[in-house]
This record gives C-alpha cells, sequence and structure tokens, in this order.
C-alpha cells in the first residue's frame, strides 16, 4: 500500500516525521534510484526506497522508553559538536530511538523516546497541548514569584497560556517551584523565568502528560509499561 515517505521512514524508526522531510529536502532519501521530493507516495512492497543509499526495513516494531536526562547531554540521536547524546544512554534497548521533544543540555528530567512516528507526532504537535511539569530551583526575586510566572501570557511577543505554578519550597532568596505548562517553545520555562527576574540553578523536567519521572535514577531509563503505553495513545 502506498503511503506517504515521511510516514513510511518514520514508521520504520529512521526519525520522526519532521526529520524525514528534512532528509528528503536534502535529497538523502530516493525511490528507485531517484531523488525523493516531498509529498512523494511509495509502496515498500513495490519500491526500493533508500535513505543514503541504505534500502528501508521493514516497520520496526514499536518500542517505548523513559529516560531520566543528566545535564550535560544534548536531546539529539548525534551531534556534529561531539558532545554526549541522548542516545549513548539508550544504545542497548534494542532499537533506534529517538526523542520524543526535546531538552536542552543544562535541562534534566524524564525524556520519552521511542520509534513510533506516530506517537511522537501527536505528543510534539502544539494542537494537542501536552502537559509538561518542572521542578526549577531558582534564585533571585523569590518572593511573590509564582504569581509572576502563572501571570505571565507575552513572552518576548510570543503568546504563551498561563502556567501553573506553586511553590515546593523557599530559603531566603531561593526556592524551588513547580512549573507546569502546556507548549513546547524553545526553552520556554527559562526564558520565563528570566522575564520575571529569577535565575535558573536547576530545571527538572518530572511529569508529561501521564508519565512521571519518580525514581528513576538519573542516566537510567526503562521500557513504559503498557497501562502506560496505552494512556499516551489515547491522547
Amino acid at each position: 500500500m502506498e503511503e506517504r515517505l515521511q510516514k513510511l521512514l518514520s514508521a520504520a524508526g529512521v526519525c520522526s516525521r519532521r526529520t524525514a522531510e528534512d532528509y528528503i529536502t536534502a535529497g538523502r532519501v530516493t525511490v528507485n534510484g531517484l531523488p525523493a521530493s516531498l509529498g512523494q507516495r511509495a509502496d515498500p512492497e513495490r519500491d526500493k526506497i533508500c535513505v543514503d543509499g541504505r534500502r528501508l526495513g521493514s516497520r520496526a516494531a514499536p518500542v517505548y522508553l523513559m529516560l531520566n536526562k543528566p545535564q550535560g547531554y544534548v536531546t539529539t540521536l548525534s551531534d556534529e559538536k561531539g558532545r554526549r547524546t541522548a542516545a549513548d544512554l539508550v544504545k542497548d534497548c534494542g532499537a533506534r530511538v529517538y526523542p520524543v521533544g526535546r531538552l536542552d543540555l543544562n535541562s534534566e528530567g524524564l525524556l520519552l523516546m521511542t520509534n513510533d512516528g506516530e506517537l511522537a507526532q501527536r505528543m510534539t504537535h502544539p494542537s494537542h497541548e501536552v502537559s509538561k511539569m518542572y521542578h526549577v530551583s531558582v534564585s533571585g526575586a523569590v518572593e511573590g514569584a509564582a504569581e509572576r510566572l502563572s501571570a505571565l501570557t507575552d513572552l518576548e511577543g510570543e503568546t504563551i497560556r498561563p502556567a501553573q505554578v506553586s511553590v515546593l519550597r523557599t530559603a531566603g532568596r531561593t526556592a524551588e517551584l513547580s512549573v507546569t505548562v502546556h507548549e513546547g517553545k524553545n526553552r520556554q520555562v527559562r526564558r520565563m523565568c528570566a522575564a520575571c527576574g529569577l535565575s535558573v540553578r536547576r530545571l527538572r523536567r518530572v511529569q508529561e502528560h501521564t508519565l512521571e519521572l519518580g525514581i528513576l535514577p538519573s542516566g537510567a531509563w526503562r521500557y513504559l509499561t503498557e497501562e502506560e503505553i496505552q494512556e499516551l495513545k489515547q491522547l
């Protein structure tokens, strides 16, 4: 059956649909020996689909895992600067999985990784407004910080939905806050804190939609339970 190349590459665990578009635009994908084009459809049973000269394999068995990403790792499969990647930490999981969303180099915590392109698309598409909870250690003008952050609806000219913010603990000019956002804007929580006169000392994602980080050690990963997978698929 013919399907769009982006969907085929994603289903085979090669990359996400968005990344597949970049691969096609860059000329890295061919169909029957000819360069592919965006929107092109193909049948993997009939057509020879190659990525970087290697033929596309059959659909990979779906794999879903949660990584507790430490600081100092980039959320990519490879890095041109030679930095450590999230993929390095899950290379023994038995499949080629890619991150769903991002955590910046200095952020840590829950990172969903999978080869299920359909689920990844739903989790990251803005229309689904998937909630993400962070525990953020800050310093500076901590008095009234939760109220200021939750009242923020404009971020450097970008409209954002109000965040849910609560104070977990305070000590002098430092505090730990729980911040829940519903968008995936670049470095959103750090930028929100900066706009409210706060310096981020530590930022850790502890929940995404129904997934909770729990007691998973830093740098460790585990497969999702069947119940967790079904809850995500109901999104």
